[in-house]
C-alpha cells in the first residue's frame, strides 16, 4: 500500500511527489500520456521564478527525473476509478488497481474546442491546438491563432517566425494575455490583430481554406484564407471521472481552496483542475508543494 497516488505528472503531480518522497512517503504516481503536462510544448519559458530561460521539454524532464530520482514511483496508465473508504482507498487503473492512503488529484485540464461543425473531423489538415507541435507544417502559409490570453499570443509570435502571415482572431477588444506579448505582436509586419470578432465556420473539403469570421458588434462577416487554424481559447478540467467523488464547480474544476483540501478526507487537488483565480507554471508547483504536505499532515495524524 502507498501512502500517496498522484494522479497525474504534470508540474503539480511532479512537485507534490518531490514533496511527498522528501517527507518519507512512499509515492507512485500514475499518468495517462506522458509526463510534463501541456508546458512540454511551450518552446520558451521565461516566467519561473530563479529560472532565465528554459524550453518546456527541458523543464519537465528535469521535473521527472528528480522526482523518479528521488524515489517517486512514476507508471504510465490512464486511471478509471478511485474507490474510497475510512483508512484506505482504491486507485482503479486500465491496467491494474493500487491500494494508498490518501490521493492527490493533479490532472490538470485539455485544450477548449471551438465547437463548430467539422472541427474535429479537420484536425491534423489544419486545425490544430499546439503551435508548437504543429507549425512548422505551415511554414510560408497563413494561419490563424484564435483566443486573447497569453497561449495565444505567444502562440502567435512563434507561428509568426515561420508563417508568411498571423491573423489572431479574438472576441473582445482587447487582449488578456500580458502587454508586453501584445507590443511585441504590434512590432511585427505579418501579423494582424482581428479583434470583436469570433470564428463561425471552417471552411475546406480535404483541408482547412479559410475562415468564416464574424464582428461581433456589427454582425458583419468576413472570409479570411488560411491553411491552418491554431485554436487557444481556454482549457477544460479532466474531473469527469471524480464527480461523483469530490465537490466540482460549474465548470468541473474541483473545489479547493489555497490549502488544496477537497470535500473528501484524505483526497487533495493541486495544479489546473481546482478552482483558482490563477493558472501559471509557478502556481502549479506551488500547489503541488502544498498538496503533498498537506497530506503528509494527514498521513502523519492517522
Amino acid at each position: 500500500m502507498y501512502d500517496i497516488i498522484i494522479v497525474g505528472a504534470g508540474t503539480a503531480g511532479l512537485t507534490a511527489a518531490i514533496y511527498g518522497v522528501r517527507a518519507g512517503k512512499s509515492v507512485l504516481v500514475l499518468e495517462a500520456k506522458t509526463y510534463g503536462g501541456q508546458i512540454i510544448n511551450t518552446p520558451k519559458i521565461e516566467n519561473y521564478p530563479g529560472i532565465k530561460e528554459i524550453s518546456g521539454f527541458e523543464y519537465a524532464k528535469n521535473l521527472y527525473e528528480q522526482a523518479k530520482d528521488l524515489g517517486a514511483e512514476i507508471r504510465f496508465e490512464q486511471v478509471t476509478a478511485i474507490e474510497t473508504a475510512e483508512s484506505r482507498k482504491l486507485v482503479k487503473t486500465t491496467k491494474d488497481s493500487y491500494e494508498c492512503r490518501s490521493v492527490i488529484l493533479a490532472t490538470g485540464a485539455k485544450n477548449r474546442p471551438l465547437s463548430l461543425p467539422r472541427e474535429q473531423e479537420l484536425i491534423g489538415a489544419g486545425v490544430s491546438y499546439c503551435a508548437t507541435c504543429d507549425g512548422m507544417f505551415f511554414r510560408g502559409r497563413e494561419v490563424a491563432v484564435v483566443g486573447g490570453g497569453n497561449t495565444a499570443l505567444e502562440d502567435a509570435a512563434f507561428l509568426a517566425n515561420y508563417c508568411s502571415k498571423v491573423y489572431i482572431i479574438h472576441r473582445r477588444s482587447e487582449f488578456r494575455g500580458e502587454e508586453k506579448l501584445v507590443q511585441s505582436l504590434k512590432q511585427k509586419k505579418n501579423v494582424e490583430f482581428v479583434l470583436d470578432s469570433k470564428v463561425k465556420a471552417l471552411n475546406g473539403t480535404d483541408s482547412l481554406e479559410s475562415l468564416i469570421v464574424q464582428n461581433v458588434e456589427t454582425k458583419k462577416e468576413q472570409t479570411i484564407p488560411v491553411s491552418g487554424v491554431f485554436v487557444a481559447i481556454g482549457q477544460m478540467p479532466q474531473n469527469e471521472k471524480f464527480a461523483g467523488m469530490v465537490d466540482l464547480d460549474a465548470h468541473g474544476y474541483v473545489e479547493a481552496g489555497e490549502n488544496c483540501h477537497t470535500n473528501v478526507k484524505g483526497i487533495f487537488v493541486a495544479g489546473d483542475c481546482r478552482t483558482k483565480e490563477v493558472r501559471q507554471l509557478a502556481t502549479a508547483a506551488a500547489d503541488g508543494a502544498v498538496a503533498a504536505l498537506a497530506a503528509c499532515a494527514y498521513l502523519n495524524q492517522q
